[in-house]
């Protein structure tokens, strides 16, 4: 069964208490149908795995955003991208230190746009093999990642613009 447009938005909003997240299986997203939904739980650790490989437009905008307790995230297997897909998914989860490789090789408009915005703590960034890019898909993606050392490799021959818009504003740790 697919999932309806809308169908989790802020289901979980500011729920502090919750540390484990249910399963979320389903495999072709809707749109904006994970808007939020853990937004602000600030006890979850662990992220559920997300299967999917056909994304829709703003489907995972937010969701575990300011999550401050959340280590781990699940490895993402989608290789097409829609526009603001992964839009702030991880914004402000300050406990995250490495995260992994992020397969896409076909990218759209806002894709990973400030996904990891003020991860503090992420040391490490992800793998980014794409070698075509879309307007600003990497803006913000990485900002305020104050302990980050290395940036990414960055193999893109193909550029668009705004594609690495502040990608790496405020990593203070860069040398």
């Amino acid at each position: 069964i697919p999932l309806a447009s809308n169908a989790f938005v802020l289901m979980f909003r500011l729920c502090s208490s919750l540390v484990t997240a249910p399963a979320l299986p389903a495999t072709n997203l809707a749109d904006s149908c994970y808007y939020g939904m853990f937004y602000g739980c600030i006890g979850l650790t662990t992220a559920p795995v997300l299967p999917a490989t056909t994304l829709a437009a703003n489907c995972y905008y937010s969701m575990f955003r300011e999550c401050t307790s959340l280590t781990t995230i699940p490895k993402l297997p989608a290789t097409t991208l829609v526009n603001n897909c992964y839009y702030e998914m991880f914004y402000g989860c300050t406990s995250l230190t490495v995260v992994p490789v992020l397969p896409a090789t076909t990218l759209a408009s806002y894709c990973y746009y400030g996904m990891f915005y003020n991860c503090n703590n992420l040391t490490v960034a992800p793998g980014l093999p794409a070698t075509t890019l879309a307007p600003s898909c990497y803006g913000y993606m990485l900002n305020g990642c104050k302990k980050l050392t290395t940036p990414p490799v960055l193999p893109a021959t193909t550029l668009a613009h705004s594609c690495y818009s502040s990608m790496l504003k405020g990593c203070t740790g860069l040398t």
